[in-house]
């Protein structure tokens, strides 16, 4: 399956610079060695100190630059001691340190992704949508993006266990942006795969949601909602017409000539989706004025735009 561009179907965690304890923190591990099956009986410990400690360290392992020992945790049985993590409402700390783990075990293979969901850390992962922790909020998010990004089954499991209403009330004037990003991310995931496509209800759930978005200042938030428009777009006629009637055609044909090559080919893609319906969904985007773009489209430097 053409992973489409640069859009990634799955991210993991890794944080842009260790901080100096982190450093630390590692050195320690090296020199005590710390085994798979040490981390495994501190996590499961009656010290909160200890175990907090002890899930980090996997944690620590899973966001490593280099090959994550994904398989090799999983194996060990890790899986069940994490998802018990995430319901420990009295430590917000476990909480975050156990989703982020999952996160990136979820970021690996289809394989690795099931193993998460077979440990029924979803139903989880979507109580965590209302933590009053926003780091925890943030990581179950990114959590369940990395699980509905492994294909529609997935995908519909995780809306039919209702992620849609929790997930897009993020929306908000407050919300900070890197936050945003991740939310905008994982709408994109809900949007993908048209075999079969997400359901009708959930895409008149998500198409407002995108009328919002499509004003954001933030390019990496403009180009993901684009994109999940030209995702709505190539998933048949009656998803063309909702799309449609949301009324956000005439916000998207502008973007043709955005000074951002990324937003133009999202555009480009999400409007010739829609002029393979039918002559009166074609006529909709004719009404705004669409062949006025097309001159300096095609002249445009990028060869890929041309086509």
């Amino acid at each position: 399956q053409n992973k489409r561009d640069e859009h990634l179907l799955k991210k993991r965690n890794v944080p842009q610079e260790e901080s100096l304890e982190d450093s630390d923190v590692d050195a320690d591990f090296k020199a005590q060695n710390v085994t798979l099956e040490a981390i495994l009986q501190n996590a499961t410990s009656d010290n909160p100190v200890i175990q907090l400690s002890a899930v980090q360290a996997a944690r620590k392992l899973l966001s490593s630059d280099r090959n994550p020992p994904i398989d090799d945790l999983i194996k060990s049985g890790i899986l069940p001691i994490l998802v018990k993590c995430l319901e420990r409402d009295d430590n917000p700390s476990l909480q975050f340190e156990a989703a982020w783990a999952l996160t990136n075990i979820a970021s690996g293979t289809s394989a690795q992704t099931q193993a998460v969901v077979q440990s029924n850390a979803v139903p989880l992962f979507l109580r965590l949508l209302h933590s009053p922790h926003q780091n925890v909020c943030e990581q179950a998010v990114w959590a369940l993006g990395n699980i509905i990004g492994d294909g529609p089954q997935c995908r519909d499991y995780v809306i039919s266990l209702g992620v849609v209403k929790p997930l897009l009330s993020f929306i908000n004037p407050s919300i900070p942006i890197t936050f945003l990003r991740n939310v905008t991310w994982v709408i994109v995931n809900l949007c993908r795969n048209k075999d079969p496509p997400p359901p009708m209800e959930t895409v008149q759930e998500i198409l407002p949601a995108l009328c919002v978005l499509i004003y954001h200042t933030d390019i990496n938030i403009l180009v993901d909602t684009v994109w999940a428009l030209s995702y709505l777009t190539d998933g048949g006629n009656e998803q063309i017409q909702m799309v449609i009637d949301s009324g956000v055609v005439p916000f998207l044909v502008p973007l043709l000539s955005h000074q951002e090559v990324k937003v133009q080919t999202a555009a480009l893609r999400a409007v010739g989706n829609i002029v393979t319906g039918t002559d009166e969904q074609t006529q909709v985007v004719l009404n705004c004025d669409v062949l006025s773009y097309f001159p300096n489209l095609l002249t445009h430097p990028k060869e890929k735009i041309n086509k």
